[in-house]
């Protein structure tokens, strides 16, 4: 019996987005008891050359949300990257977890054959197959911005560990 990309994908991503929530809300709660400034960690990089905080959870939210999009062949819904805030970007994760709830794992069948394109901005790109799609591009890029979301947490202080990163 075969695994669907459903199966392999969308479960995965609401648990990943949930502990992220969870992740953001003990960065809040740290901020408020240690009186620092919350925009510290909202505009917080790990180094100078890399997005911050708002960014990684954006663009991490983006690949799921277009990704899953694309493989259900569902019009995804948009959002303006404005993010300023905790509470900001608690909403943007809870809309694409409601997003992904509603995919109806049918609209995903046969998926793993579909040929992927798309661009960003001006670069192209082309995946042979859904399969390719979502284990070589969107797994990869979406768990490194969560990562990386913890990481600049991590390195500012929040408490975290990796039960924080890995809940079930």
């Amino acid at each position: 019996m075969s695994v669907s990309m459903y199966e392999i994908s969308v479960p995965m991503f609401i648990n990943m987005l949930e502990n992220l929530s969870t992740i953001l809300k003990k960065a809040e709660r740290h901020a408020e008891k240690r009186k620092i400034d919350k925009d510290i960690f909202i505009n917080a990089r790990l180094i100078a050359d890399m997005r911050p905080l708002t960014s990684q959870i954006q663009i991490g939210t983006d690949m799921i949300r277009l990704g899953i999009g694309r493989l259900a062949n569902v019009k995804a819904p948009s959002y303006k990257d404005n993010e300023k805030t905790f509470s900001d970007l608690q909403k943007r994760i809870s809309k694409t977890i409601t997003f992904l709830k509603k995919i109806n794992p049918k609209k995903m069948e046969d998926s793993e054959n579909m040929e992927i394109k798309f661009s960003i901005r001006s670069n192209e790109f082309k995946f042979k197959s859904g399969k390719e799609y979502l284990t070589k591009w969107m797994i990869p890029h979406f768990f490194f911005h969560v990562t990386t979301a913890y990481d600049i947490l991590r390195s500012n202080g929040v408490n975290l560990g990796k039960r924080d990163y890995i809940k079930f």
